[in-house]
């Protein structure tokens, strides 16, 4: 049998039942990476011999009666999260052969669940980037079109989860790079309310931005996860309290009453047809499961883009700033001073995208620019914050695209910073305001020979996770 295409709720049945094991599941996912991932490069770290370690002891869990819905179930982890012992990249050359001394809080909560870890997947040179063609180490495919990008800075983890090398992956998500890449592979991708998944251990891009969420085969798969992952971790100082972390509780239930938004900003100009046309059918699916949908207004989603590079740049060029040569990681050779040794060494170890978004965020933290951009920017922030409330007092949840178009070929857009920006337009407002949000698949464009998945975006206000869930999972249940 091949489990390698089952989600979580049927693998996990199937170990409760005593059917098979976590070692069999271990062994035949590991295979499965060894015979497709040649052909889709999702993964960048295959832990061989700790995923057999952690499957034995899961079956030992499961023996003693200490077993959860997550025991023994295969998954993969995005390379930016430590991992002690297991090579965690960032997809850099800055960290091409770190090995982390410590877990991450996700790391060790996936461990005391009994999850086993497959290894570690490909994504953007530190999470930069959109369609995963900034990793300085390999580039990763579409598996349901392999000529066109998975989608970033999660496109391992999504391309993991679409091409069934894992039941589910784990990413980060910083602008959409959880959302995007799940929508381009046709997965499920949630990024939570901020501070809900701790972030220690988890390589800063942006602080203030980001957030560690779940890639899945199902709605139900991912409310699990995120049940597993969640909790308060005073490592981590923007984490906050769980008061209910039963993400599962409205899955089932009707949508009768909910009121769900479609701001017109997210069907304007940019947004392809076919996708624009998806979501609405999705909304009309919604409706048909009870929830009441009416056109809405966002007119401060216009500041989101702008804002968002402007603040992330800066955040970046400041976390950043520790890769120098000295401590760990790349360091350049045929050094003569101090100063040749950060030059050279950020020079070489950092990519062209991650050198750019530096050289922004140190422009614009300047003495003579901070008040004109960052000062700026965190205003608008502040603007956007005020009018997604303004608009939750009206609506439950808001319904948008998860991207302007579908997945495109592969180094279509790699030349040209500006237009690859452009493809956060529908994300990057729910980081900014530190909301949760999940892309959901519903439907495919054809391009050619080739058909390229769509998600939409549910948005709901902070801790909102299981309404979205229960609206997630009821247009799941419609169409299948």
């Amino acid at each position: 049998m091949d489990y390698t295409t089952m989600n979580i709720a049927e693998l996990s049945a199937l170990l409760e039942q005593g059917d098979v094991t976590a070692k069999a599941l271990t062994e035949q996912a590991l295979q499965k990476i060894a015979d497709t991932d040649g052909r889709f490069g999702a993964y960048l770290t295959t832990a061989q011999e700790e995923a057999m370690r952690q499957a034995e002891a899961a079956d030992k869990m499961r023996a003693a009666g200490n077993a959860g819905p997550l025991t023994g179930i295969p998954f993969a982890m995005k390379d930016n999260i430590c991992t002690k012992g297991v090579r965690t990249t960032c997809a850099s050359k800055m960290l091409e052969n770190w090995l982390p001394v410590y877990d991450a809080c996700v790391t060790e909560r996936l461990k005391a669940a009994g999850a086993v870890m497959l290894g570690k997947t490909n994504m953007d040179e530190f999470a930069m980037g959109s369609s995963s063609e900034n990793s300085a180490l390999q580039v990763t495919r579409n598996p349901a079109a392999p000529d066109y990008v998975p989608g970033g800075s999660s496109g391992g983890s999504a391309a993991a989860v679409a091409a069934d090398e894992c039941a589910f992956a784990i990413g980060s998500d910083t602008g959409g790079s959880i959302r995007q890449p799940a929508s381009f592979c046709g997965v499920v991708g949630m990024k939570p309310t901020y501070g809900t998944v701790s972030r220690y251990g988890l390589v800063a891009y942006a602080s203030s931005f980001d957030q560690i969420g779940p890639l899945t085969k199902t709605v139900a798969d991912n409310a699990k996860v995120l049940e597993a992952i969640s909790c308060h971790d005073r490592r981590d100082s923007t984490s906050l309290p769980q008061f209910d972390t039963n993400y599962s509780a409205l899955i089932g239930k009707d949508l009768t009453g909910m009121k769900i938004g479609l701001p017109q900003e997210y069907f304007g100009e940019g947004i392809h047809p076919e996708v624009a046309a998806l979501v609405r059918k999705a909304a009309d699916q919604l409706a048909s499961a009870g929830a009441v949908i009416e056109e809405c207004s966002l007119p401060a989603v216009s500041y989101a883009l702008p804002a968002y590079y402007v603040l992330c740049c800066a955040e970046a060029s400041s976390n950043l700033a520790r890769f120098d040569g000295i401590r760990y990681g790349f360091r350049a050779e045929g050094i003569e001073d101090l100063d040749q040794l950060y030059r050279k060494t950020r020079t070489q170890g950092f990519g062209k995208e991650v050198r750019r978004r530096i050289l922004l965020g140190n422009y614009v933290l300047s003495a003579g620019y901070y008040d004109a951009y960052y000062k700026k920017a965190q205003q608008a922030r502040t603007l956007l914050i005020r009018a997604f409330k303004e608009l939750f007092g009206k609506y439950d949840l808001l319904l948008t695209p998860v991207a302007p178009t579908p997945a495109y070929k592969i180094g279509e857009k790699a030349s040209d910073p500006m237009e690859m920006a452009l493809g956060d337009i529908c994300t990057v407002p729910v980081n900014l305001g530190g909301l949760p949000a999940i892309s959901v698949p519903c439907g495919t464009v054809t391009d050619g020979s080739a058909q390229l998945p769509v998600g939409f975006q549910l948005i709901g206000p902070a801790f909102s996770e299981a309404k979205i869930y229960q609206a997630a999972a009821a247009y799941e249940k419609s169409v299948k």
